[in-house]
């Protein structure tokens, strides 16, 4: 049984995915408010959240940075009535693993779960560095285990879904792997996620780890395919 919150401030909407997701056989709780949603998130570690962005008292951009400030990977799905492509950008910005616009499909959202909730419990696949393993380019030292990083001996700070990238990127073994392949292993549903948001998750790992991101050395971009990852 998957434990998931639902962060919606509309109890009818509330109410009428509880009942949906229990019938799946999950466990679900419902925050009608940011703040709830915060401490819930915290003090229940759900396995998946669905959020709301116009919440009472936090939105839901200010829920999920909260989520995410303490590298909590948890997979959440944005559930709004903003379906603007700046909102959708501001949301994968802001790590969220996909972004269901109002009024949607039951079916379609029950199945976007379920996927969500497989994805996490293979991890992001068999290619993948391994738990233990450290990876070294440069004057970057990554813990996979610990799931940190640092450069030139100093820590630093990546999103979730960042770190997955770097990871998927340096499993390829400098093979080239296309914005749609890359969608489809650390969002893990890539027909609805922009491909924008790879270039964006790109241009933070070039900018926090390449000595000058304007010419990156390891993180390399072939024209027209995707990118490829660089060890020298």
């Amino acid at each position: 049984m998957s434990k998931i919150l639902v962060v919606e401030d509309n109890l009818a909407i509330a109410e009428g995915l509880a009942y949906n997701l229990r019938h799946e056989g999950h466990d679900v709780r419902i925050a009608e408010d940011g703040e709830r949603a915060v401490a819930d998130s915290r003090a229940w570690s759900p396995d998946l959240v669905i959020l709301d962005l116009m919440l009472p008292k936090l939105d839901g951009y200010g829920v999920l940075a909260a989520i995410r400030e303490t590298k909590n990977d948890v997979p959440v799905i944005i559930l709004s009535a903003r379906g603007e492509e700046a909102d959708k950008v501001r949301g994968f910005r802001l790590d969220a693993d996909q972004y269901v616009t109002k009024p949607f499909g039951v079916l379609e959202l029950l199945e976007r779960v379920s996927a969500l909730l497989r994805r996490k419990s293979r991890g992001t696949g068999s290619s993948a560095p391994t738990k233990g393993e450290m990876l070294r380019f440069g004057d970057v030292v990554v813990d996979v285990a610990a799931r940190t990083v640092c450069r030139a001996g100093a820590p630093v700070t990546l999103t979730p879904k960042a770190f997955e990238l770097l990871l998927a990127l340096v499993a390829r073994g400098g093979r080239v792997v296309t914005r749609q392949d890359l969608l489809k292993e650390v969002w893990g549903y890539g027909a609805f996620v922009l491909s924008r948001t790879v270039d964006s998750h790109i241009a933070e790992l070039r900018r926090k780890l390449e000595v000058d991101p304007g010419h990156p050395r390891h993180i390399v971009t072939v024209w027209k395919v995707g990118y490829r990852f660089e060890t020298s």
